[in-house]
């Protein structure tokens, strides 16, 4: 029997949704949020060191290893130069292309940060996400966890470099998975998201990374593509 190379990602992805939604409904959000907020707010929402060192700095950090990526499908450094130049591109794309969906989703969402809500001292009344179209009196836009994505972005160089490189992209993946995951949990420390929105965002940005490894997979399997294959790289 053939292997198929997207069967294991595969089940991960349905798993992992399965998981997430019986966070959904735990309704556990909002009891995690008030770990951290009381009626007067969220004592760490104006935290200098949490927004310079889990906002802005990650935030910058990653826009310029997204440059390094791109830069890199031409002029290869470090890990790079293990993959294949189409490979460079996949994990340059997957990356960009995970933070957009994020933008994209949370642009248009209705749903409120938790330091919006009335009980945090805010104006808007708690409504799921789950209810689309419902307004809950704030300002929403606030779903999934934008911030979060710029490290879990990244779970994209699991698919790239998993051929070739399974080390590394093992321990890419473990990377940008505790990178997401740390500054998911120090915005809603400061309460600007709930656990389930930092979920989501991960779930998404593995969700564009399998889809577009399916994508590269299948562009391969073009005869016009695979007329011209790329050079084996030596892997020493």
């Amino acid at each position: 029997m053939t292997r198929t190379p997207l069967r294991g990602p595969l089940a991960a992805t349905f798993l992992s949704l399965a998981l997430l939604l019986a966070w959904d409904a735990s309704g556990l959000d909002l009891p995690m949020a008030q770990l951290f907020g009381q009626q007067d707010g969220f004592a760490w929402r104006h935290s200098h060191a949490l927004v310079l060192w889990m906002h802005e700095v990650p935030r910058f950090a990653s826009w310029a290893l997204m440059v390094v990526l791109f830069a890199g499908v031409r002029w290869p450094v470090g890990v790079l130069r293990r993959l294949a130049p189409r490979e460079r591109v996949q994990l340059a794309v997957t990356v960009l292309a995970s933070v957009l969906a994020v933008s994209l989703v949370k642009t248009h969402s209705q749903t409120s940060c938790p330091w919006d809500l009335q009980v945090f001292g805010g104006m808007a009344r708690h409504v799921s996400h789950w209810q689309w179209g419902v307004g809950d009196g704030g300002p929403g836009k606030c779903f999934p966890a934008g911030h979060a994505s710029a490290g879990f972005a990244y779970m994209g160089g699991w698919f790239a470099f998993r051929q070739r490189a399974p080390r590394i992209a093992v321990r890419w993946l473990a990377v940008a998975l505790l990178a997401g995951f740390v500054l998911g949990l120090g915005q809603q420390m400061r309460g600007a998201h709930y656990m389930s929105h930092t979920l989501w965002t991960a779930w998404l940005c593995w969700s564009v990374g399998l889809a577009l490894d399916a994508l590269a997979r299948a562009r391969r399997a073009d005869p016009a593509v695979t007329a011209h294959p790329t050079p084996k790289l030596n892997r020493s």
